[in-house]
């Protein structure tokens, strides 16, 4: 991470070992053209993007301590560091009750664009309607300062979202009351598509980035 590490300095990592029985690891082998996809809110930048919001921040020439444009209660500073939301409960409860959810993304570094499709099979994508997207007036704020497209956006930052499912399209209602009854805010953001090659997150419509 340029600009955060310095000579001398090192990162200490951690990791946690699950078990699971076989039958119930998701994704799961149905995933079909037609399954629905749904996004849990992010709280914000989360943990992903930081080489350039700190470039972005520094082009501004606000410090971290000054009032956030996008959050006048907040420093700049805090609002980009609000906590990441973890949707591990939510998930876990949402597979257990209801037994439709068959996969789940979380949009991490790369965005949509690199994550969703690791959940997929090979030949095929999703449909997304940007327009649901219910972006964070952060994201806003930092796409004005920095004029990055919209594509760019979208393999960089969550834009909003930070876990995407996969349901069985005739239970998105159910899914949709689990998750919402957990505390999530649910968007239904359109439906796996066939698609092959690189190209397999097929993007529609627009991010509402006006401040």
């Amino acid at each position: 991470m340029p600009g955060l590490y310095k000579d001398g300095d090192y990162d200490l990592g951690g990791f946690a070992v699950g078990a699971a029985e076989r039958g119930t690891l998701l994704p799961r082998k149905d995933i079909a053209a037609g399954d629905a996809v749904i996004g849990l809110a992010s709280s914000g930048v989360h943990s992903n993007g930081f080489s350039l919001v700190r470039k972005i921040v520094e082009q501004s020439g606000l410090g971290f301590e000054a009032q956030a444009p996008f959050a006048p209660v907040m420093t700049l500073g805090g609002a980009l560091l609000t906590p990441t939301r973890l949707y591990v409960k939510s998930c876990l409860r949402a597979i257990r009750e209801t037994g439709a959810v068959k996969g789940l993304a979380h949009i991490t570094g790369g965005g949509f664009t690199d994550n969703i499709p690791r959940v997929l099979p090979a030949n095929l994508g999703v449909g997304i309607d940007l327009a649901r997207l219910p972006v964070l007036p952060v994201f806003k704020w930092l796409a004005a300062q920095a004029g990055i497209a919209e594509l760019e956006m979208l393999r960089t930052f969550n834009c909003g979202i930070g876990m995407v499912a996969i349901v069985e399209p005739e239970r998105v209602d159910e899914v949709v009351r689990v998750f919402t009854d957990a505390g999530e805010t649910v968007a239904q953001l359109g439906t796996v598509i066939p698609a092959e090659g690189e190209h397999r997150v097929v993007y529609n419509g627009h991010l509402d980035l006006a401040l």
